[in-house]
């Protein structure tokens, strides 16, 4: 019978970290289904990315208050969850508090100290999130994409921290052994007097309730995350890591038209030159993205890491001035057809069944696509270097070089250019009459 809890906590833990395993392969089989790109160069910098914007928090503080509370939140649960590796070993083995068979009474006192202080500041911090979100309602929070579910789920990660710091505070403080320890109940010293009067069983019995939640409710959490914008927590440092190291102002080159201008080029080259027999006709590559998995894999781990928390639509100067763009809504558009992509391969034995959906037209319309200016605000402003506005760029491409969909005002453009070599309906002759202005 003494064995019992510690076989209820095993299974619990390996039932917690199993469902997080297959939810993980879920997710990273969702991003293989985009375009493979070669992210091998750099790597240095990449390294360096990741530990200066992921680890080091440097483009959260670019908005102080913001930012300090973030840090606060961020490192305090990272440490607090240190001592869920004691709770991991003290369930397996039947232990209480292994860490003072381990460490110096002293040192292990420091520790839980240390452990309380920052369980406070992640409440203050959360609750002053808590209070941005539903009192002061800033303005980048009200948005339309953020309605019904995103604004829900922005609210259960909150309360979720709250209860978890709650649960740790009152496990220290009706651990009588611990406090009469006397080392480490820097807070939780000031919440022992709520139980006064009660019996050592009865304190005992609030104890391990605290305890097993405690527990119970981080692995629920860990979870919840696949489900949650919070996947960020994880996602950041390989979306850094990926992240873009090339000049914000340099596009990339579709493969496949540089293919065709150089075979134009060669004089040595037929392009009536009939493949070799027997082999396959290949298909034509698709010029730009009109569905998720025409994206790459970069562009959809973007998706997946986007924390919503709208810096850069609140930088985009065409959302600023009332266009229907949201740089948000494009990764959460996409990620929300990812995941219906998904959902549909699951449903079907591991085979898509075309769904009659896209992500052009069906989640991102062109209007919005054709709103953006291209001014690279929004890349700035993301906190963990997603670019929407590579996606924006890739489905325009679609738009133009598959549809001929580009709007009149382009299209004009274009047709000057290519007739006489400007974009304005000038005479090739006539054009550099400015300068003798």
């Amino acid at each position: 019978m003494e064995y019992i809890p510690n076989i209820i906590f095993a299974a619990i833990l390996v039932l917690g970290i199993g469902y997080f395993t297959r939810n993980i392969r879920k997710l990273i089989r969702n991003i293989k289904l985009g375009r493979e790109v070669d992210a091998s160069d750099n790597k240095g910098e990449r390294w360096k990315n990741m530990a200066r914007i992921a680890l080091g928090q440097s483009k959260m503080v670019k908005r102080p208050i913001a930012g300090f509370l973030h840090i606060i939140v961020y490192v305090g649960f990272i440490i607090i969850n240190i001592e869920v590796l004691e709770i991991i070993i003290d369930g397996l083995f039947g232990t209480h508090r292994i860490g003072l068979e381990v460490l110096p009474e002293s040192v292990y006192g420091f520790l839980i100290g240390a452990f309380e202080i920052l369980a406070v500041l992640v409440l203050v911090s959360v609750i002053a999130f808590w209070i941005r979100r539903n009192i002061i309602k800033l303005r980048r929070f009200m948005a339309n994409e953020l309605k019904g579910w995103p604004k829900s789920d922005a609210d259960i990660i909150l309360y979720f921290e709250v209860v978890l710091m709650c649960l740790f505070l009152i496990m220290n403080a009706t651990d009588t052994p611990f406090q009469n320890m006397g080392q480490g109940n820097i807070i939780s010293q000031f919440i022992t007097p709520w139980f006064e009067g009660m019996s050592e069983g009865t304190l005992h019995i609030i104890e391990r309730t605290a305890w097993w939640l405690h527990i119970v409710g981080i692995l629920i959490f860990l979870n919840y995350l696949y489900f949650s914008k919070h996947l960020h927590i994880l996602l950041a440092f390989p979306n850094t890591y990926y992240g873009r190291v090339t000049p914000k102002g340099q596009f990339n080159n579709l493969e496949a038209v540089t293919n065709e201008v150089k075979l134009m080029m060669d004089p040595n080259a037929d392009p009536f030159a009939a493949s070799a027999e027997g082999a396959e006709e290949e298909v034509p590559e698709k010029f730009g993205a009109s569905d998720a998995t025409d994206l790459n894999q970069i562009q959809l781990l973007n998706a997946y890491t986007c924390t919503e928390c709208g810096r850069c639509t609140a930088e985009c100067p065409a959302n600023l001035t009332g266009k229907k763009l949201s740089p948000r809504k494009i990764m959460m558009d996409t990620r929300d057809r990812l995941e219906d992509i998904g959902k549909n391969i699951d449903a079907n034995n591991g085979e898509f069944k075309d769904d009659g959906k896209q992500l052009l037209g069906d989640y991102i319309t062109a209007e919005e696509l054709w709103a953006c200016t291209t001014c690279n605000a929004c890349v700035e402003a993301c906190p963990v270097s997603i670019d929407p506005l590579s996606i924006i760029m890739d489905m325009r491409r679609y738009l133009v070089m598959e549809q001929s969909a580009a709007p009149m005002e382009l299209n004009t453009m274009m047709t000057n250019i290519e007739n006489n070599g400007a974009p304005w309906p000038y005479n090739q002759q006539d054009r550099l009459n400015w300068k003798d202005e």
